[in-house]
């Protein structure tokens, strides 16, 4: 399948919400590579801890899976028929290119995908779960519930691994990790234009939180351990133990 590059904010236009929809999904792997730093880094590595946490005959949850990256990675390193993942997410448009994905490739872990909504989703006997890239985008007042849930849903060490954009807590410092992370943007591409655009979308629609917050959250639905394991200017990625 050809990668499509992302034009979508190429041109000025009236701004609209962000949305998962088909036109993004079109253009997803080019726009998440050109917009995150480190991101095929947190996918190697979410497969790496993988092998470490992965418990037999438990599932592993992706939500908010998008087009299964993370999935597709796990899946292609742990090679376990007695273990499966589910991946889910809310857009239609990412949910059917994510299931052509996956069928496409013959592992020995089964997975399934399915559009639904994380908050309303029951889990049990998890040995892990994934939210990479999810959370920022959920109201604020629903993230320690759903993380509260995970911890319940997953084995004793089992693990959460939590990939986010997050804010620094210091305005000036944070304002200069904003602007190197707007010139990462740049140099893979994307205009002043594209980059204010994409920017004033998802304005209200990708809430970010500090890394002192997510820790509040960790200890607040009860994990023992946690701790950052990635980072590149203002993404980072964390692992939290049952």
């Amino acid at each position: 399948m050809t990668e499509r590059k992302d034009t979508i904010f190429a041109e000025p236009q009236d701004i609209k919400k962000f949305e998962f929809d088909q036109k993004v999904v079109e253009v997803f792997p080019d726009m998440i590579k050109r917009s995150v730093p480190g991101y095929t880094t947190i996918i190697q590595g979410i497969a790496e801890i993988a092998q470490r946490f992965v418990q037999p005959n438990s599932t592993i949850y992706d939500l908010g899976c998008s087009l299964g990256a993370a999935s597709l990675a796990i899946r292609q390193t742990v090679d376990r028929s007695d273990c499966k993942i589910i991946a889910i997410d809310n857009s239609p448009a990412m949910i059917e290119r994510c299931q052509m994905i996956q069928s496409s490739y013959n592992f020995a872990m089964p997975i399934e995908v399915m559009e639904a909504d994380i908050n309303e989703l029951e889990m049990s006997s998890a040995s892990m779960v994934i939210l990479n890239f999810t959370l920022q985008f959920l109201p604020r007042g629903h993230r320690q519930e759903l993380v509260d849930r995970i911890y319940d849903a997953l084995l004793p060490g089992g693990c959460l691994v939590l990939s986010e954009k997050i804010t620094l807590q210091h305005k000036a410092l944070d304002e200069h990790i904003i602007d190197l992370h707007h010139d990462f943007k740049k140099q893979n591409g994307y205009s002043d234009m594209e980059i204010a655009q994409k920017r004033a979308a998802l304005e209200n629609v990708l809430l970010p939180d500090t890394r002192e917050k997510h820790y509040k959250r960790f200890a607040n639905a009860g994990f023992s351990e946690y701790d950052s394991w990635f980072q590149q200017y203002n993404f980072a990625s964390f692992i939290a133990v049952k």
